[in-house]
């Protein structure tokens, strides 16, 4: 049986364009992990996952590493490096693993997090944070959409979603509120959007309900109501008095209707600010 090295040697005779792009076996020792650098939270079943699979002999891809002043530093591949250490640890010494140079910025090794296949795949909050890693960095939305593969509109999202208030994004972690509805509600309440959540949940909780949705968190008002409204208001007239100031007059018989549709709206849409 051939090799791909065998094969390399004799590219003048068999015209392979095959090329080496060298790993290296570093020893485990010699790596190290930078604390906050890795923009996905460790998880131990991944982690553990790893260790039966290095236990086992099974082939996994190289970590990417850059070599600096206090060693090798893992840029990605961090569940792998856990892995080995746990296998280690369980009496399965693993001396060695394998590893390759990863060359770029610190805004490509960062989008490299985002788009590598090898990890594990990021939560929301996660991306959002590697998202505002590299803004941090002086990169737009737009620039940071190309790089990372994605729309603009959901590099926004999820920048918008890190921007949330701690109990919130608790609550994203938690899986009591998505991601998505997070920013709704932010976008929507602004500073009051933690306690808007925190009401609906417990009456999505009191209901029966684990978690709540869009739906909860921002109901939606009245479609044909809000045509009503429209109709009522359809042969109003702009007034301007003396003073400047406007005024809309009525026609007639249609302002106690106005009222009720107004005040309808603004005890269903607008109740969570006062929560």
């Amino acid at each position: 049986m051939s090799t791909l090295y065998q094969l390399y040697k004799h590219k003048e005779k068999n015209g392979t364009g095959t090329s080496v792009n060298k790993t290296y076996v570093v020893p485990l020792s010699e790596l190290y992990v930078e604390p906050g650098f890795n923009v996905r939270e460790i998880d131990q079943d991944h982690v553990n996952e790893f260790r039966d699979a290095f236990i086992a002999g099974e082939y996994l891809p190289p970590l990417a590493v850059q070599v600096t002043e206090k060693g090798i530093k893992i840029l990605d591949g961090h569940h792998r490096y856990y892995g080995a250490l746990a296998a280690t640890e369980a009496g399965h010494p693993i001396l060695r693993i394998e590893c390759k140079d990863f060359v770029g910025s610190d805004a490509d090794r960062i989008a490299f997090m985002v788009t590598s296949s090898q990890g594990k795949p990021l939560t929301p909050i996660e991306r959002g944070s590697a998202y505002l890693r590299m803004i941090n960095q002086g990169w737009e939305p737009a620039e940071i959409a190309r790089k990372v593969k994605r729309s603009v509109s959901d590099v926004n999202l999820h920048l918008d979603l890190v921007r949330c208030g701690t109990e919130l994004l608790d609550m994203v972690r938690s899986g009591e509120v998505a991601a998505t509805t997070a920013v709704a509600l932010s976008r929507e309440h602004g500073p009051h959007a933690t306690s808007v959540a925190v009401g609906q949940l417990d009456k999505a909780k009191a209901a029966g309900k684990k978690k709540i949705t869009r739906a909860d968190a921002i109901p939606l008002f009245s479609a044909s109501k809000a045509r009503r409204l429209v109709e009522l208001l359809v042969d109003a007239s702009l007034l301007n008095d003396n003073c400047g100031d406007d005024h809309l007059l009525l026609a007639s018989g249609t302002a106690r209707e106005i009222t009720l549709i107004l005040d309808e709206y603004r005890a269903g849409i607008r109740q969570g600010d006062k929560s």
